[in-house]
């Protein structure tokens, strides 16, 4: 859609991922997309519609529920020449389909001493706060990021999406792209207003192991990825309100990671609070904590501080759920904790 005030393309993150998945299948006959409801439907979150319509069904093949059976199809494809792209339509669906993903997709490379490369994209859905329980609102993002042979994605906006999605699908590397569905842009969702944003209608690529700064400060980091990163810039802006300069950092990418722009900010403000919707011990706030804390401690004026999910089921009642999500409000609160322990 046209921004007529600003003469912006703007994108929702759905819309961005399909046109990057019809570019790349205009441009290369060995991509195609197969999953669940991913044909006429358009896939339930909306990031395959309207491909049915150009590439036809040989292209865009729809699934048995069979996580097992497709993805370790893809994961032959892959093999045989091919660049699918599969969706898992929900990340916590994964146990049904782990041994194809880790011991097949992800190893396979080596297994084969590099003479076999596993080029596909595995997307699926993360993200909670629509009372959809304990199957159907995780992350798992460490769960990905901790096991070796594939690159792991996140983006928070409908920019970096299209071009991490242009990324993975070139990549000879099996890339693992989650998606959060608050940030999609579906209607029945609602949707973070700050993913839309001005996305170029030409192909491009954005680096997968890049994080960015979006936005600069002095007196704490704020880390994050996905609906992460909306939730600190929320928290930056209330900070801001108290004269408190807080610098956002977007991950971007989990494997690899950015150490070094960690680094260098936490470097700046002497600050850190890790932001993060998966759960709380063992995870990606632990490895941002751990790579700054490694590297130079004495860079730090405060104990580090995350805020991200408790370690418990996600609840079903929408007050038990909303309670244990991450939220500006919360990292605020860490601020002021650190402050005070500071003294």
């Amino acid at each position: 859609m046209l921004d007529q005030q600003t003469n912006e393309r703007r994108l929702t993150i759905a819309r961005a991922m399909a046109e990057a998945m019809a570019q790349e299948m205009r441009r290369d006959p060995s991509v195609f997309v197969m999953g669940e409801d991913i044909g006429p439907f358009g896939g339930i979150f909306g990031n395959t519609r309207g491909l049915i319509d150009e590439f036809g069904k040989d292209r865009v093949r729809d699934t048995p529920i069979s996580e097992t059976g497709f993805i370790s199809a893809a994961v032959g494809a892959a093999m045989d020449g091919m660049r699918p792209v599969v969706e898992l339509m929900f990340v916590d669906f994964f146990g049904v389909c782990f041994d194809a993903i880790y011991n097949q997709m992800a190893k396979n490379t080596y297994f084969s001493g590099g003479n076999s490369s596993v080029p596909m994209v595995l997307m699926t859905s993360t993200g909670g706060g629509y009372s959809d329980a304990g199957q159907h609102s995780q992350c798992l993002y460490g769960t990905f990021a901790h096991l070796p042979g594939m690159k792991v994605v996140s983006p928070s906006n409908a920019y970096d999406a299209k071009g991490l999605m242009t990324a993975a699908i070139r990549e000879d590397n099996p890339v693992v792209y989650m998606y959060h569905k608050g940030l999609q842009g579906m209607g029945w969702l609602g949707t973070e207003p700050g993913a839309t944003v001005h996305t170029p209608e030409e192909d491009y690529v954005v680096e997968i192991g890049k994080a960015k700064v979006v936005r600069e400060g002095s007196d704490v980091t704020l880390v994050g990825l996905a609906m992460g990163v909306h939730n600190a810039l929320k928290a930056a802006d209330k900070l801001a309100e108290d004269g408190v300069s807080a610098e956002v950092v977007d991950l971007v990418s989990l494997v690899p990671l950015d150490r070094e722009t960690v680094r260098a900010s936490v470097a700046k403000t002497g600050r850190l609070i890790v932001v993060d919707e998966d759960y709380h011990s063992y995870g990606v706030t632990g490895e941002i904590i751990a790579t700054v804390c490694e590297h130079d401690i004495g860079k730090l004026k405060a104990a580090p501080a995350r805020v991200a999910f408790p370690d418990v089921p996600i609840p079903y009642a929408r007050n038990m759920e909303q309670f244990c999500l991450p939220n500006a409000d919360k990292i605020v609160a860490a601020y002021r904790a650190m402050q005070k322990a500071e003294g």
